[in-house]
């Protein structure tokens, strides 16, 4: 069983993501590898927000492999290259998630495996055991 909770007794999330979400009872997990704006034919586009898209379809993709969905999602960290429109990236991400607000971190990094990535996505999902 999953909760999510925004204690009162801290600042509101700054965008679509929950301060915690506590697991209990009998759950099954999943940790996924980064996952990369690199589509099942190998193509990187160079615009980021088609990086997230595809990187978050990649996501969903192992989710699905693994019999999840995207509201398994507990965890969800993004590794971000270059200079990427902060109001355009909620949007994008607030879509693909479609109202479920994992908990979230987002960072800037110098670089990531190739310099054609400027996206990478790592996330943590667990589910009930039915």
């Amino acid at each position: 069983m999953k909760a999510f909770r925004n204690p009162g007794n801290i600042h509101s999330p700054l965008a679509a993501y929950t301060h915690q979400i506590e697991v209990s009872g009998n759950t099954r997990w999943l940790v996924l590898s980064g996952q990369l704006g690199k589509d099942e034919k190998g193509f990187v586009p160079t615009d980021p927000m088609k990086q997230i898209e595809i990187a978050i379809d990649n996501i969903a993709k192992n989710l699905h492999a693994a019999n999840m969905n995207m509201e398994d999602l507990v965890k969800v960290v993004f590794y971000l290259v270059g200079d990427i429109d902060s109001a355009r990236r909620r949007e994008v991400i607030a879509k693909a998630f479609n109202g479920h607000e994992p908990c979230m971190t987002m960072l800037y990094v110098t670089a990531l495996a190739d310099s054609a990535y400027k996206v990478e996505i790592d996330a943590w999902a667990c589910a009930d055991i039915e």
